[in-house]
């Protein structure tokens, strides 16, 4: 079972008070793009296995978006930080890379 943090309210709370969203930081597309970028943004995501970076909502608490960065092989749960985010934090960063040395980054 995962326990994430919620950022915003303090509460570590379990999977099952949460709402998972998906990948985290997307590039959105919408109308005026090319078809190609829109079936892109609407279908294909990564699906690592390995440190993996997702929106989710803490639906039986505050009801606010936020971001975790956790390992799917693993459920290790690396951090949690606001949805505002353009990117993850650099102390996140840095704990992720001291415990997975091999990981490339988030990009």
């Amino acid at each position: 079972m995962l326990i994430l943090e919620c950022p915003y309210c303090g509460v570590k709370a379990e999977e099952t008070e949460l709402q998972p969203g998906g990948e985290a930081h997307l590039k959105r597309f919408g109308p005026g793009s090319s078809p190609e970028d829109f079936e892109a943004y609407m279908f294909a995501r990564k699906n690592p296995k390995g440190v993996h970076f997702e929106r989710w909502r803490h639906a039986y608490g505050c009801g606010k978006w936020f971001l975790a960065a956790r390992c799917t092989a693993t459920l290790e749960v690396f951090g949690t930080y606001p949805a505002q985010s353009p990117e993850p934090p650099a102390d996140l960063v840095n704990k992720i890379k001291a415990k997975r040395p091999e990981w490339k980054g988030w990009k």
